[in-house]
């Protein structure tokens, strides 16, 4: 079920940007008109996630989980019988505010299931989604709206997720929830206010420009109300987002590795299309098929690292796995209007080989030294941590290209900017490599290797039995 509602999470958050053309033909506007559609999305599940420890604790997993996977499918089928762009913009911020609560109680339902040895096989599968999801998502669309209507890339989501709503009501094991304490109002609007302003600050940054009114407004009271959620929370017995947590060296330093460690690798994916498709005029076809590659190169990747994972440690492989998507990145920063096709999904394939050895090793070692009491709350702030890395990523990106194009340009960039960019990624990658190998990883390895995390023996058997009961 976690592996379905990741896949469609990721997929919606990806296939709309390929429908906006249809869109805006159908309501009589110009594609940039509906950049509401598009930004609503992120920062309503920003703003919801501050929310989901506290309802994961209170209604327990299981309840929150189909709750939450109900409510994204509902607003998925509303998006696709939208009859103005108002209610399409409103029906997907419906979409991010179930979103927001479907990745941090997935994460949160499937860590408290099993122990560290068994999240780390368990990973090898969750990767699949991670990865392909991303790389069909524009096919998917493309081939929906030409051949069916814009709609169906809300509908699409229905056959996939049904079916997981309906498995999970009858198998997963759920529990009635416990008593996490007042729930802190505050906190909420505080944290929900400063996540929401700063996404949309940095998803319109580049749109925008970074000095438009809008964007500065939304960055600088963004980092206020940030400010004092920060100073509340550290106050309050029982916040909303246990940020105390961050105290744990491991916790935090996996945290940080994956803030900036998603931005050249996001990065990396975001600009492979465009280059294809602007500075050597591909079609998006072509784009499509020459950037999948990097799926298959994860997905061999995280199958060799699932098994040194327990011997060798997170530290040594995500280390050098950000060693690796550095030399790729200097790579792609070789390619010009002239380079092949099948040199640049060569290039594609090695990054992919690179990146398996981030996700998995990142995620498992940052609950390693984490109590089970405690899980719910590091999921949320993994989530809310994972998420501003992705909204980075395309940020840095689009802000570095805009630099490297001379005012006098045409409207693409020029091959030079495009290097440029994958040069800035390349140095920042190298900078999280060097600061990888410095994670204090033996925690990590004791718990992968022991089969234990830090619930406890009793804790271990008993999730056992329930799962063969199940």
């Amino acid at each position: 079920m976690c592996v379905s509602v990741t896949f469609i999470a990721i997929v919606d958050g990806a296939i709309t940007t390929v429908a906006l053309p249809s869109i805006a033909r159908q309501f009589q506007l110009t594609t940039a008109a509906l950049d509401g559609v598009v930004v609503i999305y992120p920062v309503s599940l920003a703003m919801a996630i501050p929310a989901s420890a506290w309802l994961v604790e209170r209604f327990g997993g299981k309840r929150v989980l189909l709750t939450a996977l109900v409510g994204f499918l509902t607003a998925s089928l509303l998006c696709g019988t939208a009859a103005t762009l108002g209610q399409l913009v409103a029906y997907r911020a419906l979409q991010g505010l179930s979103a927001g609560v479907l990745f941090p109680a997935s994460a949160a339902l499937l860590f408290a299931t099993f122990s560290s040895s068994e999240q780390v096989r368990i990973s090898r599968y969750m990767i699949i989604p991670q990865q392909i999801a991303p790389a069909v998502a524009p096919v998917l669309g493309g081939l929906l709206v030409d051949h069916l209507t814009w709609r169906w890339v809300f509908y699409v989501n229905l056959p996939v997720g049904l079916p997981a709503a309906l498995f999970g009501a009858i198998f997963l094991a759920g529990h009635r929830g416990s008593r996490p304490g007042r729930f802190d109002l505050p906190g909420l609007l505080l944290s929900a206010g400063a996540l929401g302003t700063v996404m949309f600050g940095i998803c319109e940054g580049p749109n925008r420009g970074w000095s438009s009114t809008a964007v500065i407004t939304s960055l600088v009271l963004g980092t206020g109300l940030l400010a004092a959620a920060v100073v509340v929370e550290l106050r309050v017995r029982r916040p909303l987002l246990k940020l105390r947590l961050f105290g744990d060296r491991l916790f935090r330093d996996t945290n940080l590795i994956n803030l900036v460690g998603l931005v050249p690798i996001l990065g990396a994916m975001y600009i492979g299309p465009l280059f294809l498709q602007q500075a050597q005029n591909r079609t998006a076809l072509e784009s499509g098929l020459t950037t999948f590659p990097e799926a298959f190169g994860v997905l061999l990747t995280v199958q060799v690292v699932g098994v040194l994972y327990a011997r060798v440690g997170p530290r040594v492989i995500v280390g050098c796995g950000m060693v690796g998507v550095c030399a790729v990145l200097l790579l792609f920063a070789t390619c010009d209007a002239h380079t092949g096709l099948w040199t640049f999904r060569g290039y594609m394939f090695l990054l992919g080989v690179a990146m398996g050895s981030f996700f998995m090793p990142t995620t498992v070692a940052s609950l390693a030294t984490v109590d089970r009491r405690d899980l719910a709350h590091a999921s949320t702030l993994n989530t809310v941590v994972r998420q501003t890395g992705g909204a980075l990523a395309p940020a840095a990106v689009t802000t570095a290209l805009v630099l490297g194009t001379p005012p006098t340009a045409a409207a693409d960039p020029p091959v030079a900017a495009y290097q440029d960019a994958y040069l800035v990624l390349a140095a920042l990658a190298a900078a999280v490599a060097v600061f990888a190998f410095t994670l204090p990883d033996g925690p990590a390895r004791a718990a992968a290797g022991s089969g234990t995390a830090t619930v406890g023996r009793s804790a271990f058997l008993r999730r056992r039995r329930e799962r063969i009961d199940r």
